[in-house]
């Protein structure tokens, strides 16, 4: 399930999208009650030029929603919840176990199925027509997502996977995986981060069994929609799944983050559930969200076949819990090959207390740069995934420091600052100048912009 509907930016190139001859190496894993087993699989990322992206032996022929960019793509089957000793396999694992051994069928073996090796090319039908996501909702835009072409797209949550999963007959499921999305530039945002999304479905016996003189309570009635329930369920059967719900995630967070955490929960929106919350924690004296939640939409639900079912759906970002964990400052970290990085999360077991200790603090590097707007095809969006694309992980922060608006022209100008700090060495001002450089021609030529170099 989406944490927050806040995905937004994504710019087309034709310059500094994808090159003819990229290859990465991907895996593809896949999972049910177990340990994770990988098979490698290649997959090529062609050309704009050449009018198809190929991804794990499948080609995609582009068209005018294309935008995904050979930096991302470079990205796409690195598979970091899958990589032994991770700080996100650490996460993932730990969670798993939770389940595992809290959550048992009747026959004693793990209520919850995961899959973490599940494609993260997915129909734009998955990701939003199947999740009741309406078609001019804010998240669609192509600013906000990774578009292979106007019918596929590399997912922006799990959630693309529910519909299946269930139509598939799983009633408790986790599923696990990348998700790309347009974001700001900051230490808490990168384009590629990891989700784990949770679904559990309850029959009318498997809700009001354990619950005195349950046996004439019902899941669904012809009701009213309100802000507490859907107008198809019942009071008692949505108080009831919302109750265990939040349970469940209160006692997942108490195990990960200890005895004594505080939680609340906040109101919220989510397309495909409803009613729909936020969990906060009280970490060091700070509150910090940390996931979303919510009963599931009954359209959904019955249209992946469970008709006779009530569920809840949870998101949770693997990023924002271990840098919370472990006191990870920067996101960018979890993409480094630094081995001071990663030996500090190797251990004896997944549970094992971890606090990162920082690498030598490099000096930032500090430029501006300024430009008119075009008039109309400017979105903000599009320069930070342009900053991005050429400077990649160097880019530590992009803050619009001034907008101003010409009294006369009329024409607006926008001033950015971009804070440049390589995590693991320190950066010159020549390497630095190029990089900006680059920024201020590809602004013009890409975005259509007016320079005020």
């Amino acid at each position: 399930m989406a944490m927050l509907w806040k995905f937004m930016r994504v710019a087309k190139y034709s310059k500094t999208a994808l090159s003819p001859k990229v290859k990465v190496r991907g895996i593809s894993t896949y999972s049910r009650h177990s340990s994770s087993k990988s098979a490698p699989s290649d997959f090529a990322a062609g050309a704009p030029c050449s009018s198809t992206v190929e991804l794990f032996g499948k080609s995609y022929p582009q068209d005018d929603y294309s935008n995904v960019t050979e930096k991302i793509l470079s990205k796409v089957g690195k598979n970091l919840h899958n990589r032994k000793h991770h700080p996100l396999w650490l996460i993932k694992e730990q969670v798993k176990e939770h389940f595992y051994k809290h959550y048992l069928g009747r026959r004693g073996t793990p209520l919850f199925s995961v899959y973490d090796g599940l494609s993260p090319v997915v129909t734009v039908q998955q990701n939003f027509d199947s999740l009741l996501i309406p078609q001019n909702h804010a998240s669609r835009r192509k600013e906000d997502n990774y578009y292979l072409n106007r019918e596929h797209m590399l997912r922006a949550h799990t959630s693309a996977h529910q519909w299946d999963l269930i139509h598939s007959g799983l009633d408790a499921f986790l599923a696990v995986g990348d998700v790309y999305r347009r974001d700001t530039i900051d230490s808490t945002h990168y384009p590629v981060f990891h989700q784990m999304e949770g679904v559990r479905l309850f029959s009318c016996h498997e809700l009001f069994s354990s619950i005195k003189d349950g046996e004439g309570l019902q899941l669904f009635e012809q009701g009213h929609r309100t802000a507490h329930k859907q107008e198809c369920h019942t009071m008692e059967a949505v108080r009831l799944v919302e109750f265990n719900l939040k349970q469940v995630l209160t006692k997942l967070m108490t195990h990960i983050f200890g005895d004594g955490l505080q939680v609340r929960w906040v109101d919220c929106y989510f397309p495909f559930t409803h009613p729909s919350f936020e969990m906060e924690i009280n970490f060091q004296g700070e509150w910090m969200e940390v996931l979303g939640c919510g009963v599931m939409e009954q359209q959904l639900v019955n249209s992946a076949g469970a008709q006779d079912k009530i569920g809840w759906a949870f998101g949770l970002g693997l990023e924002r819990l271990a840098m919370i964990l472990y006191d990870i400052p920067d996101i960018r970290l979890f993409w480094s090959e630094d081995e001071r990085f990663l030996k500090q999360f190797i251990g004896p077991h997944i549970w094992q207390k971890i606090k990162f200790q920082p690498l030598s603090r490099y000096p930032p590097l500090i430029n501006d740069i300024s430009f008119w707007l075009p008039s109309e095809t400017y979105s903000q969006n599009d320069f930070y995934d342009l900053v991005r694309t050429i400077g990649g992980d160097l880019i530590e922060k992009v803050v619009l420091l001034d907008e101003f608006a010409h009294p006369k022209t009329k024409k607006v100008s926008h001033c950015y600052r971009i804070v440049y700090r390589h995590p693991e060495r320190t950066l010159t001002q020549d390497e630095v100048h190029r990089i900006h450089r680059a920024i201020e021609e590809s602004a013009v030529r890409e975005l259509g912009v007016e320079g005020r170099f």
